[in-house]
């Protein structure tokens, strides 16, 4: 299982995020690792992340954050992008929010989660045709977690994985193009905190996830998990070589990051040792005689495609 990324050269990924900061903490060591194996890798981000909040005290009072979030965030991408060595595009869609309240409030109007299907696809074909990616990495049903914006990227990833191949639909997009194999991240599995969980306790360490790890085992039915338990992890990459270079990455997201937070909560020496993977399903395949073995998770995303 701690197979390392071989050599990638004239392959390929495109990972399909819905804001901002996704990128740096969904897949990011794998897209590191496909760098470095020689891949070309590229995030295409939905919207502009403008209607985050701030989550890092330690820029609350920044003015230019407040005055013009949507331009930090740009910012911060691109040194994001930087750090995991990955080239990038903006589909251009404004953030829908995260709707809080009982009931939740309408979603604003032009958003993200709003525009159709069909019309919000259009930018990803084009940059599918024209990045020509063997692989898609995107997110599940449910996003995730259900965020309109997660859960609108998965319905725009999965019609352009389609849409790209079929030579009828939006010609002026560019030339059809075939994906091979789109991918669901499971970032935020269960397995992965229970794993995290009891090498902290082992170590003689106060998880963070103690709580978390205590209410998963006791409602393991509850909405909260099944959110992100309904697929079975299929593929593991051997990533921790990169974790680093994935905290770099997320802490150039210094509006939405707290560098004391939940994403550096356990130690890199714990987390290599305990659990150096990042986690996906394979949604979808068109690699012939291609099938997965359920009793050994795949430890390459172009498995099939060498």
């Amino acid at each position: 299982m701690r197979t390392p990324v071989p050599s990638s050269e004239g392959l390929r990924l495109l990972a399909v995020h819905a804001h901002p900061d996704d990128e740096s903490s969904k897949g990011a060591a794998t897209m590191a690792a496909y760098v470095a194996a020689g891949a070309r890798v590229m995030v295409a981000t939905c919207t502009g992340g403008e209607r985050g909040d701030i989550l890092n005290a330690a820029v609350g009072e920044l003015a230019h954050a407040h005055r013009d979030l949507g331009g930090v965030r740009r910012i911060e991408m691109a040194e994001a992008a930087a750090a995991i060595g990955i080239e990038h595009r903006w589909l251009g869609y404004v953030d829908s929010g995260l709707p809080e309240g009982d009931p939740l409030p309408p979603l604003p109007a032009g958003c993200f989660a709003l525009q159709p299907v069909e019309r919000a696809a259009a930018p990803l074909v084009k940059v599918i045709r024209e990045f020509k990616p063997q692989v898609m990495t995107t997110y599940d049903e449910n996003g995730g977690y259900p965020h309109p914006d997660h859960i609108h990227t998965h319905s725009v990833s999965m019609f352009a994985f389609d849409a790209a191949a079929d030579p009828e639909y939006r010609p002026e997009l560019g030339e059809p193009w075939t994906v091979s194999k789109v991918y669901y991240d499971r970032g935020f599995s269960p397995e992965k905190f229970i794993g995290l969980h009891e090498a902290m306790e082992s170590a003689g360490l106060e998880s963070p996830y103690a709580e978390r790890v205590a209410f998963l085992r006791e409602n393991s039915d509850h909405q909260m998990f099944t959110w992100v338990k309904n697929h079975p992890t299929t593929t593991r990459i051997y990533s921790s070589d990169f974790f680093a270079v994935r905290d770099n990455a997320l802490r150039a997201h210094r509006t939405q990051i707290d560098p004391e937070g939940f994403f550096f909560a356990v130690p890199g020496e714990v987390a290599t040792s305990a659990y150096p993977w990042e986690d996906f399903t394979l949604a979808r395949t068109r690699v012939e005689d291609y099938t997965l073995d359920p009793e050994q998770p795949e430890t390459d995303l172009f498995a099939g495609l060498r």
